[in-house]
């Protein structure tokens, strides 16, 4: 009888290394992260938090190391095509239609998605159910955020990463954000989130990325452009 070892990591960081900037961010770094786990980046502004996102998103690659989902290198053109399909990308740039209603900006993305029937249960559990047919420019940068986070939730795609979410959010926007990743998790979704503000998640790993230090001035930067 065979034994059956225990299951793959959906996402391993395997001697990861990342540079910006000609500057080391992250260095020979393990990480393994399966179904229903989370993962916080946190550090200082311009410690690399975005940039770590950006390649776990497949956008640009590690200096060292590999990068897998489900044991198969995610640089590899026939994986990322199908690894992309599972993220869930939440930037600073929040890509809201002003002239659209709030439920127009979150069905929108359901519809690409080839969903339907989450957008309202997600503005509504984001509290923005009652601005459902309101232009999206009415909306305070706070509820703007909200909308994003429904979004997200309406997409329902497995792997979230999630850029600074608590941004512009009051007290019980981040006890919603934080409920949300929970709901997610429970589901046997992943959370990973970059921020440098306290957000609640359980049984979390964290990894603090080091303050970055400017490079040294060289002979070219003291020349007359």
């Amino acid at each position: 009888m065979s034994v059956r070892g225990p299951p793959l990591p959906r996402l391993l960081l395997n001697n990861v290394s990342c540079m910006r900037n000609a500057q080391q961010i992250l260095r020979h770094t393990n990480i393994s992260i399966h179904d229903g786990g989370a993962l916080v980046l946190t550090g200082a502004n311009g410690s690399g938090k975005s940039t770590f996102l950006r390649m776990l998103a497949g956008f640009s690659k590690p200096s060292a190391g590999e990068i897998l989902w489900n044991g198969h290198d995610i640089t590899e053109s026939g994986v990322f095509h199908q690894y992309k399909l599972q993220l869930n990308w939440l930037s600073l740039k929040e890509a809201i239609k002003n002239n659209f209603t709030v439920l127009d900006n979150v069905q929108w993305f359901e519809v690409l998605e080839h969903k339907q029937g989450k957008s309202l249960p997600a503005l509504e559990f984001m509290g923005l159910g009652r601005l459902a047919n309101e232009k999206a420019r009415m909306l305070s940068m706070g509820q703007r955020k909200r909308l994003q986070l429904a979004r997200v939730m309406a997409m329902d795609r497995p792997i979230w990463l999630l850029d600074e979410p608590s941004v512009a959010l009051d007290d019980e926007g981040v006890k919603l954000l934080e409920q949300m990743i929970a709901d997610h998790r429970s589901q046997g979704g992943i959370a990973i989130v970059a921020t440098h503000l306290p957000i609640k998640i359980e049984d979390a790993m964290v990894l603090r990325l080091p303050p970055r230090f400017p490079r040294r001035i060289t002979l070219v930067d003291m020349l007359p452009h």
